[in-house]
């Protein structure tokens, strides 16, 4: 171990690169939370890799639906997920949304 050392070229912050992503803090409702978490659990992800793919999804679809006379965009997905996995999720995070506006609004009937 040396005696001193030379700190006056470092950086502050996380030692990886962001690789196109940026760090962010937001809020999220508690029930937003706990459905991203279940379906993370469910499907072997992170549940900041579920709600960023699924904030993907809902802005892709909602560019889409403004421009319908061009093809949708397909996104970059993390290595490893197919197509068909995001279809998947899609339809658990569909299910998981209609149980968290039942739980928001307890006075609308299902």
């Amino acid at each position: 171990m040396k005696d001193e050392y030379d700190f006056s070229h470092g950086k502050r912050g996380a030692l990886a690169p962001a690789k196109g992503k940026t760090r962010i803090t937001i809020m999220l409702d508690d029930a937003v939370i706990e459905a991203a978490r279940s379906v993370a659990e469910n499907e072997g992800f992170g549940y900041q890799t579920v709600i960023n793919n699924t904030l993907r999804h809902a802005l892709l679809e909602a560019g889409s639906k403004k421009q319908e006379a061009e093809p949708p965009h397909s996104g970059q997905f993390k290595k490893g997920i197919t197509a068909a996995d995001l279809k998947s999720l899609e339809k658990k995070l569909s299910a998981a949304v209609g149980e968290i506006r039942r739980v928001l609004e307890p006075e609308a009937k299902p």
